[in-house]
């Protein structure tokens, strides 16, 4: 079993005047869908209200075959209210409810059989689900590859100091860290990317891997070398960006579940990952995000849309 845990809402997307679109999104469930799209079993542990827009998470949620433990609550559902400009990268406005009522023991069930979890973005950063998210990475640390996406939204967390210790402490957690140049750069202005992952690769991480848009995807592990490795980013017409970064993710992750790189063994089995092996993952993830660049809203891949080899 996957699990991933954080926030879900309905993006609000509009671009130029163009009608308002609304897409169910959030991050950490995008992540939960992408792996359920590529056969994984997974299940995400986060909220949405009784309401419409609740209703509308909880049917893409079922549809794409996601567990959902916990039942929608009486608050209202998260927004994010995301414009585009004219290359089809988002700003976002956000009307948020984070929190998780489960109790401890709740956790240590639910979590019990899972070899992934998935933490990030909003969830990661935001009380008082931060707190919840924090106990889950406890619970899970000895049993499961952890994984971590920060997907800074400085409109909400706008202090990076806050934001930045937050972040350290999850990866010094994680197994496996995603983030954005974008991330970094926000996080840590006075250094470069580059230097910014071996710093968290030296905190803990096994595999850090930096998404740098149309330049793609670079990362760096024991088996890499200090150098890294790098490839390209897919070769597609740009719809827009929403779930891009979420949708890379999701296939980095079902590569590594793939390979059985899982559970209590999984950071000695990351280090054990060549350049080569890293490079594999790295092209099948862009290629995951080229497809949901291609599309408008995030709509993450099946393996029917992706080559074979992940």
């Amino acid at each position: 079993m996957l699990t991933v845990i954080g926030e879900a809402l309905v993006d609000v997307v509009s671009r130029g005047g163009e009608a308002p679109r609304a897409h169910v999104g959030g991050s950490p469930m995008n992540v939960a869908v992408g792996l359920a799209r590529l056969g994984q079993e997974v299940q995400f542990m986060g909220r949405y209200g009784q309401d419409e827009y609740g209703r509308q998470v909880v049917e893409h949620l079922r549809e794409n075959g996601v567990q959902l433990p916990f039942e929608a609550d009486e608050r209202p559902t998260s927004v994010a209210r995301a414009t585009l400009d004219e290359h089809g990268s988002a700003s976002y406005d956000f009307q948020l409810d984070w929190s998780l009522d489960v109790s401890p023991a709740r956790i240590d069930e639910l979590l019990a059989d899972t070899e992934l979890l998935h933490v990030g973005s909003i969830g990661a950063m935001l009380e008082p689900g931060a707190g919840v998210v924090r106990q889950a990475l406890e619970r899970a640390h000895r049993h499961a590859l952890i994984s971590y996406d920060p997907n800074c939204r400085p409109s909400i967390i706008p202090d990076s100091s806050e934001a930045r210790a937050r972040a350290e402490q999850t990866v010094a957690v994680s197994h496996v860290v995603k983030a954005s140049d974008e991330d970094l750069l926000w996080l840590y202005p006075h250094r470069s990317v580059e230097d910014s992952a071996r710093a968290w690769l030296a905190a803990g991480a096994r595999l850090v891997v930096v998404t740098r848009g149309s330049l793609g995807p670079w990362a760096l592990s024991r088996g890499t070398g200090e150098d890294g490795v790098s490839v390209p980013a897919a070769q597609v017409t740009v719809a827009d960006t929403v779930g891009a970064g979420d949708s890379f993710m999701a296939a980095l992750l079902s590569g590594l579940a793939d390979r059985e790189i899982l559970g209590a063994s999984a950071a000695s089995s990351l280090e054990q990952l060549s350049a080569g092996e890293v490079t594999d993952l790295l092209r099948w993830a862009a290629a995951a995000a080229g497809v949901t660049v291609s599309r408008s809203g995030a709509q993450l891949p099946t393996r029917e849309d992706l080559p074979p080899g992940g």
